[in-house]
């Protein structure tokens, strides 16, 4: 393993190259244009393929067509050419082709700012695209993590032929700390279904479009039941603290991050207070989230997100009227503090906990 003080955006690019990424189709934006910036450094040393794109439209097409030609591929953007991608997105899943995309989020809506939020939360997680599809999404809280899952993100892809997000934001992007990169490239193999322009592969056709209603319902089915699987089987959680926790804080990210800080500081106070931090947000841990209301122990819920409350609706669905779920955000970029947390949460105690 290597180890190297690096930004969150520039560890994505090098892991993406150490996952077997061969390809890069990207369009600059802040923040997280560094992201291709280093692949249009890296990319063209290792002979691999790094193109910018005239629109975030014409970026994400390309990535459709890599994946179809059986490379590994990936593009990077942030919350408004995120917006820009989505009928892409929903192309490239409807075609069952894997594809990795890096959501670096920004404050909005509209043009906003460059300063984080998590207000992304509903476009990703939820499909944002048109119809009956969805995508696996991990939450890094770290440049550690931004390679890692980035590495992850890969396999995922190719293991269910789906894209995959890796959903961040601009302050983990931006942050400077230690990462240890693995050694070795991952190997990648060749397709079956995948169109190389060549004798073997000139009979596979990749398309979306189906204008028999019976197929296409088939293909709506065969995805439902994929996305049935990733859920069974791709779960990825952290807890801290939660072993007596009566105060339950629900935080992905960045946010998580501040949220763990103000755990020990509400420990230090005697509140018991615990963090369970998703990783994966598509598949979210609905069955660990569940399982934390039986019993007495918890004793409320409290989602905190940089958004207006997009990941609260999922802890409200899974709690279900069990325990009290309470919501704390901050928009437009703003981060909330330490203290303020602790203020905030305090006040939620005294509220359900007698």
């Amino acid at each position: 393993m290597k180890r190297e003080f690096i930004k969150g955006n520039d560890a994505v690019a090098k892991a993406a190259l150490l996952a077997g990424c061969t390809q890069y189709y990207g369009y600059p934006i802040t923040p997280s244009s560094e992201i291709v910036h280093t692949c249009a450094l890296l990319f063209p040393q290792v002979g691999a393929t790094f193109l910018q794109a005239e629109s975030e439209v014409a970026a994400i097409n390309m990535v459709y067509g890599a994946a179809g030609a059986g490379k590994r591929v990936m593009t990077a953007s942030s919350s408004p050419g995120i917006s820009l991608k989505q009928e892409g997105v929903s192309y490239i899943a409807a075609a069952e082709l894997p594809a990795v995309i890096i959501d670096v989020q920004r404050a909005g809506p509209g043009l906003g700012n460059i300063w984080p939020e998590q207000a992304d939360y509903n476009q990703v997680v939820k499909g944002g695209g048109h119809g009956n599809y969805k995508c696996p999404v991990v939450a890094p809280n770290s440049p550690q993590e931004m390679c890692d899952l980035t590495i992850h993100a890969f396999e995922l892809a190719d293991k269910y032929l789906t894209p995959v997000y890796v959903l961040t934001d601009a302050y983990t992007g931006q942050v400077m700390e230690g990462v240890e990169f693995p050694s070795e490239v991952k190997e990648v193999k060749k397709h079956d279904w995948a169109v190389y322009a060549d004798k073997e592969s000139k009979g596979n056709l990749i398309c979306s479009i189906q204008m028999d209603v019976e197929s296409m319902e088939r293909i709506n089915i065969k995805l439902q039941d994929k996305y049935a699987e990733i859920e069974e089987n791709e779960v990825m959680y952290n807890e801290y603290m939660m072993d007596d926790a009566e105060i339950v804080l629900v935080a992905y990210g960045i946010t998580s991050r501040i949220t763990r800080s103000a755990v020990d500081a509400l420990r230090a106070k005697g509140v018991k207070a615990g963090l369970f931090r998703p990783i994966t947000v598509f598949p979210y841990p609905k069955k660990q989230i569940e399982a934390l209301t039986v019993g007495d122990t918890a004793k409320i819920f409290v989602a905190i997100e940089m958004s207006n409350g997009q990941m609260v609706d999922d802890v409200r669905l899974v709690v279900n009227g069990r325990k009290p779920v309470e919501f704390y955000g901050r928009m437009g970029g703003a981060i909330p503090t330490q203290d303020e947390l602790v203020e905030v949460i305090t006040g939620f105690a005294k509220k359900h906990i007698s």
